[in-house]
């Protein structure tokens, strides 16, 4: 995974995120979406002049004061730690 930053403000973050779909990112935004602190948070994956799609840009608008960047670090131990869990509760199971 390749994390590029594409745009960046006090309250805003866009990020492009290489070699995810959907399903990352769906669980990504959803954590964040748990977080006070945090505004909004979308992604998008625009199609390309050929056709094509591009990586996923995962954008963050956090409260004042708030940096978006460790809101979605928080969010990124959260995803971590939910994954984690569901995997101890799925050998249990078994």
């Amino acid at each position: 995974m390749e994390l590029r930053v594409t745009e960046s403000s006090e309250n805003e973050l866009s990020i492009e995120i290489t070699g995810e779909d959907h399903t990352f990112m769906n669980v990504l935004k959803g954590t964040l979406l748990e977080h006070d602190d945090v505004n909004a948070a979308t992604y998008d994956v625009n199609p390309e002049q050929s056709g094509g799609q591009t990586e996923p840009i995962l954008t963050i608008k956090t409260e004042s004061g708030v940096d978006p960047l460790e809101a979605l670090e928080d969010a990124a131990v959260d995803v971590r730690e939910k994954a984690t869990s569901f995997r101890d509760a799925f050998e249990a199971a078994a």
